[in-house]
């Protein structure tokens, strides 16, 4: 099933030692609109979409996978020079003291990852359109973490992420079009 090339989808490179940032960046990490949460919903849900839409919702997921691991890349470059002291400076003490510099799903508030992020609700419509409503949620996250760093390398991988929640929107609004043409043929849920 997988086929595993030791890089990464696009190149993460940061320009210095940041640990505010990766703290605001671990947002995308284990946070509602995040990495993890997107792939959890999409390789979730597809269990009960048709079968014309399965593969655009498998294969979006399975790169939300690859997302994660660029995000987890950023966050363990910006932080690993940094010193207890600069975590914590920079709201990170409470992250320090439970996990040193290891990376954990949490959100940029520090709240843990849970599964009540996200939704299936069985209905192939409305399932899409959370679906739509989440890959535009993480693309605004992603440029407002582009207004917020001054590091042009770490842009360049953000912005690469920010494009390709407008491409999963837009794959996602084609699935509901294709299931809107059928629903119109035939019934099919």
């Amino acid at each position: 099933m997988w086929v595993y090339e030791k890089k990464l989808q696009y190149p993460v490179r940061v320009s210095k030692c940041d640990p505010r940032m990766a703290k605001f960046l671990i947002e995308q990490y284990g946070g509602a609109d995040g990495e993890l949460a997107a792939a959890l919903r999409y390789l979730n849900q597809r269990y009960t979409l048709p079968d014309q839409v399965i593969g655009i919702v498998n294969d979006i997921g399975t790169e939300e996978l690859a997302h994660l691991e660029m995000i987890a890349t950023m966050v363990y470059k910006l932080t690993k020079d940094a010193t207890a002291e600069e975590m914590k400076e920079a709201g990170l003490g409470a992250h320090y003291a439970d996990h040193d510099k290891a990376l954990f799903f949490h959100n940029a508030a520090g709240a843990p990852f849970t599964a009540t992020y996200f939704q299936a609700k069985g209905d192939p419509i409305a399932d899409l359109y959370e679906d739509i409503a989440a890959e535009e949620k993480a693309r605004s996250t992603y440029q407002w973490l582009i207004n917020m760093t001054d590091d042009p390398d770490l842009k360049d991988g953000l912005q690469f992420l920010r494009e390709r929640e407008v491409v999963h929107s837009q794959r996602f609004r084609e699935a509901v079009e294709i299931l809107k043409e059928e629903r119109g043929a035939k019934k099919i849920f």
